[in-house]
């Protein structure tokens, strides 16, 4: 079992950064590649990005790449998510996720509890 705990989120305005962590215990983190998702009210969950196990591999959805950055510390047990220049439309609650890939359709058999962002604008 993993257990992942998300954190960071809170309200911005557009064009403004923040940092999302997502710790995890349990079984060695570094045995997944850990992916972050996201849910808006009214839509479906989607894929934002991943970093793969050794941590030099990401994959990035089109609609943040050049925005948002994934990174991860084994040492802490903690992955991140950098979010920079937000819009509005990066409103959602963010989900981390730890799974075998680092492809949108891949298995994540772990999942936080997922962290509210609010972008105003």
């Amino acid at each position: 079992q993993v257990q992942l705990v998300e954190s960071g989120g809170g309200s911005v305005q557009a064009g403004g950064s923040l940092r999302l962590s997502c710790a995890a215990s349990g079984r060695t983190f570094s045995r997944y590649a850990m992916g972050w998702f996201r849910q808006a009210p009214g839509k479906e969950r989607e894929f934002v990005g991943a970093i793969s196990r050794s941590g030099g591999r990401t994959n990035y959805a089109d609609f943040v790449k050049g925005r948002f950055l994934i990174s991860g510390d084994n040492a802490k047990n903690t992955a991140y998510l950098q979010m920079n220049s937000l819009k509005p439309e990066d409103t959602a609650v963010y989900y981390c996720a730890a799974g075998w890939g680092i492809g949108s359709r891949d298995v994540y058999d772990y999942w936080g509890q997922g962290t509210q962002v609010t972008v105003s604008s």
